[in-house]
């Protein structure tokens, strides 16, 4: 009887072992989806110019009240707006002390870079960076993991012009959203023939590029949602 009742309680040691094996895998990848879901700061620039930033797909906060450089945020440049987000971008991962501290070489050395309308900075990198610079006196620039598309540059020695031929915004919308201009028009609820005289024009009304923008902002959230749906859909089919 009492190797029967040990057997048997060897047994369900060794099925409690798996379950908590079995349950610590799952937590891992619960909390390695919320660091690629959550832990990214992402930029993004409308077809009309317009910027948004957003860390964990929350919209990330100016902090104008720590710092007034810009009203705004940018980057691809040194300027006040591309100050004002490495200062946003620090204070999210440290205080402000190291923020103010590090803001112009991490603009100089990093949102300077980002050229791109569309971009991605992992947080991991951003905290590397600035243990690295907090430790060393002389830091050498370290590999970000930027996700940007790389500038290119003219390769021949000729003088440039600065004058370069303007694009068609209408034309341009619709390419990028790969739509016509009659199923724009049909978006915008106008007829199409004001579509076309926009395109004729190259220009777009100020109600029209709201409307434009509240459009593509909510296309790339359902995208957002879509993407988070099917993985969802795929954790639990594994």
């Amino acid at each position: 009887m009492f190797f029967i009742e040990l057997a048997l309680l060897t047994k369900k040691v060794k099925q409690q072992k798996i379950l908590n094996i079995t349950l610590l895998k799952y937590r891992e990848r619960i909390k390695m989806a919320a660091n690629m879901n959550k832990h990214v700061f992402k930029g993004h620039k409308t077809l009309l110019g317009s910027k948004y930033v957003t860390y964990g797909e929350v919209e990330l906060p100016l902090r104008n009240d720590m710092l007034s450089k810009s009203t705004s945020f940018d980057w691809g440049h040194n300027g006040p707006a591309s100050m004002q987000l490495s200062f946003a971008i620090l204070y999210q991962l440290s205080d402000q002390e190291t923020a103010s501290k590090h803001m112009i070489k991490f603009t100089q050395e990093v949102v300077k870079q980002l050229s791109s309308r569309d971009w991605i900075l992992d947080a991991h990198d951003v905290v590397e960076w600035v243990n690295a610079n907090e430790e060393k006196s002389e830091v050498t620039k370290p590999e970000l993991t930027l996700v940007t598309k790389t500038a290119i540059k003219p390769t021949n020695n000729t003088k440039t012009t600065r004058k370069t031929k303007k694009t068609n915004v209408v034309k341009t919308i619709c390419k990028e959203l790969e739509i016509t201009q009659k199923q724009l028009a049909e978006i915008l609820e106008v007829p199409e023939g004001t579509v076309s005289s926009w395109a004729v024009k190259n220009e777009i009304p100020r109600l029209g590029k709201k409307a434009i923008e509240f459009y593509t902002l909510s296309h790339k959230n359902q995208k957002i949602v879509d993407s988070y749906k099917d993985f969802i859909h795929l954790l639990q089919a594994s």
